[in-house]
């Protein structure tokens, strides 16, 4: 049977599709989702790898680069204008919700401004669910302080994250705590907490978005979400979504 590579090739316009691009950006938002296979991109001059059914969404005018393995299918949509991640490189992971409206893109193959549309629309209602936040954050002002921001819903120690930038602990503590009101143990908790919430929204078990946002059970996010949130873990074990919308947030 020929490779998925062979098969596109019979219709090199849309080869681009399947088998990736070089450096290029868009002057809208953009999602790129991987349908099957994987992926090796270049975001921005960083390396990434992405899996079946991952999804990465960028800002407008973000660099970036894909190769498809010889068996990965990925889709590029590109977003409304006013549908902007919160940061210029959002990965999202696996959503189920951005899995079926994608999967239903392929099988439908719009083509036409008027069927374009609806798609378009069902995406912006989708991702701008993923990035309403529960706990507003600010990212710091400093460079270093930011990057480290943008590293910390990695399983990174504080230690390691200031490592890496010749930093110490103590000084990125202080200018967390200066710069965007919260300590970065709070900080980092309440990213993680947005994370596993927009998996929720998106669609995902309570158990995916716990593994997802770095903690090991259902029930450790459960606990975390109590302590943030002072919610009785017993309202938020039952439906975490019900529980945080009736405190007047989710």
């Amino acid at each position: 049977m020929p490779s998925t590579s062979e098969l596109v090739g019979v219709v090199p316009e849309n080869s681009i599709r399947f088998l990736g691009h070089d450096t290029h950006e868009h002057d809208a938002p953009h999602l790129i989702h991987i349908v099957i296979g994987t992926a090796e991109l270049v975001v921005d001059g960083d390396p990434l790898r992405m899996r079946a059914r991952e999804n990465l969404w960028l800002a407008p005018r973000v660099p970036h680069s894909v190769r498809l393995s010889a068996d990965g299918v990925a889709l590029g949509p590109l977003l409304s204008a006013a549908t902007v991640p919160h940061e210029p490189v959002r990965r999202l992971g696996i959503v189920p919700a951005l899995t079926d409206l994608m999967t239903t893109v392929l099988v439908a193959a719009p083509s036409t401004p008027e069927q374009i549309r609806p798609f378009r629309e069902a995406l912006d209602d989708v991702l701008r669910g993923l990035d309403d936040r529960y706990f507003p954050l600010v990212l710091p002002a400093h460079p270093v302080a930011r990057a480290i921001a943008r590293e910390a819903l990695s399983a990174s120690t504080l230690g390691e994250l200031a490592a890496a930038r010749h930093m110490s602990v103590r000084h990125v503590q202080r200018l967390f705590q200066e710069e965007t009101g919260l300590p970065f143990t709070r900080w980092r908790t309440r990213a993680r907490l947005n994370l596993a919430i927009g998996r929720l929204r998106g669609g995902g078990s309570a158990a995916a978005a716990a593994r997802a946002s770095g903690y090991a059970t259902r029930s450790g996010l459960v606990k975390a979400l109590g302590r943030e949130t002072g919610v009785p873990a017993e309202r938020l074990a039952a439906d975490p979504l019900a529980a945080l919308a009736d405190r007047g947030g989710a």
